[in-house]
Order: C-alpha cells, then sequence, then structure tokens
C-alpha cells in the first residue's frame, strides 16, 4: 500500500519481521538439513535459517528500521536449544524445529514485541522452520523422519543468539518467497 505523508512523501508499508539468525555453522548445517528435505519433498528454498522472534506487521520502512534499532539496543544474545521436530498445519509451518521456551527465549521475543508494538494473538512458539509446503499427514510423518535421517542429532542443537535480522515478509507471497528482502542486521551486544 502506498502512501504520503503531509510533506508528499510517498510512505510505503510493507510487512516486517525480526529473525534470530543462528550461527554461521549452526545456519551451514541447517540449510544441508532444510536442501535435503526440499530435494526429497519440495518446496521454496529456505535461503535463511531462522527463528521468528516478531511476526509480519505492516509498517514504513522508516518505522520498522527504527523500532529494529531500539529493540536491538536492550537485547543481550542469549540461548536457543531445539526441542523437536514438529509437522505444523500451516505451508509456511510444515515441519520446523521446535525451541524450547525458555525464560531466556521468551523474554527475547517479549523485549522486541514491546518495542514493535506487537501483540501476539497466541503463546510465543519459537520455531525455525525446515520445510515450507503443503503435504499429506503421511509425507510431513515421512519428512519428519527424513529430518532425523539427515541430522540425527537436530533435537540437542543448541546455540547462543547474536544476530537479529529485520526482513521485508510478504504475507500474500505464499509460493516461492521471492519478495522477502533482508533490510537490516544487528549484532547483540553482551554489555
Amino acid at each position: 500500500m502506498e502512501m504520503t505523508d503531509g510533506a508528499g512523501v510517498l510512505t510505503q508499508k510493507n510487512d516486517y519481521s525480526v529473525w534470530a539468525i543462528p550461527p554461521e555453522d549452526v545456519g551451514e548445517r541447517l540449510k544441508k538439513l532444510t536442501g535435503g528435505l526440499r530435494s526429497e519433498f519440495g518446496g521454496p528454498e529456505i535461503f535463511q535459517p531462522h527463528i521468528t522472534v516478531v511476526g509480519a506487521m505492516s509498517l514504513t520502512e522508516q518505522e520498522a528500521l527504527e523500532k529494529f534499532r531500539s529493540a536491538c539496543e536492550g537485547l543481550k544474545p542469549y540461548h536457543a536449544k531445539a526441542d523437536s521436530v514438529v509437522a505444523g498445519a500451516f505451508p509456511s509451518q510444515c515441519l520446523y524445529l521446535l525451541f524450547q521456551s525458555t525464560p531466556e527465549v521468551m523474554d527475547a521475543s517479549a523485549h522486541c514485541c514491546r518495542h514493535f508494538g506487537y501483540k501476539r494473538s497466541n503463546q510465543y512458539m519459537p520455531r525455525l522452520s525446515l520445510l515450507y509446503g503443503t503435504l499429506t499427514k503421511e509425507e510431513k510423518k515421512a519428512a519428519q523422519e527424513k529430518a532425523y535421517l539427515l541430522d540425527e542429532s537436530i533435537n540437542g542443537m543448541n546455540f547462543q543468539v547474536s544476530r537479529l535480522a529485520l526482513w521485508i515478509t510478504d504475507r500474500e507471497d505464499k509460493g516461492n518467497l521471492e519478495t522477502w528482502k533482508l533490510i537490516a542486521e544487528c549484532s547483540l551486544s553482551p554489555d
């Protein structure tokens, strides 16, 4: 949606999300896993493994960047520990890695949501998508089993989140996710 502000400046709104980005070695491990799943079950490429921290909100880029910078300033790195591979009900949650809802993880999301003014309709469920798509129950079960074959220790995955990213994540893009775009990243400071 395109609008202009009082000075006639174009202010386009997009859907923005905040993601927790795993360390590079973990990201490579996850890309290998998602690639293996995609080769057998299809679906678009998950180009950046991530745990959604703040869901899609309609904002201008300036609003999104201001809220993102503000949220990053007061947040310290935190640990995330995987719990299990789960088959979901939505294409964006076809198969995902569920993370433990530790106080650290829940507080990080709540902190960012406060800065964005984001109100959740459900309790936060920290997860990292492994496969996007629409599969039957049988195919989802097979994909779950395949995930454990491709990475036997996936349930024990544990890493420190020290980077957040702001992405345009158009909720209307149900296909190949080509409209999704990285806008900004921040490194979380331990002090």
